[in-house]
């Protein structure tokens, strides 16, 4: 049962791509869950949905199944991907990590109809582009880039809460410049918040602008400081995302020879450096 849990933990766990078997397992996943995108796609054609309405039940049928049992056999060998104490914990570290919670979120909008208000369903259908984040554990880029977020948190944090105050201000001295000319279009502050984000994001749909020289001036000075801001979590997370991409060429050279033992049976194994 030890040598069958950690084989299927090598073909599933998607750090280790021990063989030819975990590769194929990766494809297939990936080919489905794009499926998956595409039907919901091509779903909305009211003409195809109505014509092919079997087809689009099965699929989603198989797909469910797919990621079900995805989902329980990750259950299952958490113990050999997540060593703890107990096994108990070795699930938990499972089912609340990303990986898990997303595989979860992409079964869920298929089971809880089955318990919830018919009403919900629709909702719950437009839940299943949830499916899409899975790509995230194939995906080196996508995985870079969350652990890069997760390190400039607080220089994002900062930037966001500079912003915050920024649309706060802007919008409370836009109102009482604009209120008394154009009261349908700044009636109150939390409606002239919608000018004060598209003009400082430098979108400008045009659909609200002051009239007044004042309001002129400081939906001016607004977009030019848009301009800035907007771009300074660009650059923090583009100049982390390079460093990290550059240090995970270096370790790649050699990751492949790194050669790994199972905590279970002590055997030797050639994997993936993964990070747990």
């Amino acid at each position: 049962m030890l040598t069958l849990k950690r084989n299927i933990a090598l073909i599933i766990d998607t750090k280790n791509h021990a063989g030819k078997a975990s590769r194929v397992f990766e494809l297939f996943i990936i080919t489905l869950i794009s499926l998956n995108a595409i039907a919901i796609v091509v779903e909305s054609y009211a003409s195809v949905r109505e014509r092919y309405v079997d087809f689009f039940h099965y699929f989603e049928l198989f797909s469910v199944a797919v990621f079900t049992v995805e989902y329980l056999l990750r259950i299952w060998i958490a113990d050999w991907v997540y060593p703890a104490k107990t096994r108990r914990h070795s699930v938990w570290y499972f089912v609340s990590s990303w990986g898990g919670v997303i595989d979860l979120l992409a079964i869920l909008p298929f089971y809880l109809p089955l318990v919830l208000d018919l009403r919900f369903v629709r909702i719950l259908r437009i839940m299943r582009l949830l499916r899409l984040l899975k790509l995230t554990r194939y995906s080196m880029a996508l995985n870079i880039i969350g652990r890069v977020i997760k390190e400039t948190k607080q220089e994002l944090n900062i930037t966001i809460f500079i912003t915050g105050i920024l649309l706060f201000f802007s919008s409370t001295i836009m109102y009482y410049l604009e209120n008394t000319v154009q009261p349908e279009a700044f009636p109150n502050i939390p409606a002239t918040l919608w000018w004060a984000v598209a003009t400082l994001t430098t979108v400008g749909y045009g659909d609200v602008y002051p009239v007044t020289p004042l309001g002129k001036l400081l939906s001016g000075i607004i977009a030019l400081l848009g301009i800035g801001i907007v771009a300074l979590p660009t650059g923090i997370i583009s100049a982390a995302f390079l460093s990290r991409l550059e240090e995970f060429k270096q370790r790649g050279e050699t990751v492949d020879k790194q050669d790994m033992v199972c905590p279970h049976c002590g055997e030797e194994i050639t994997r993936h450096d993964r990070a747990h």
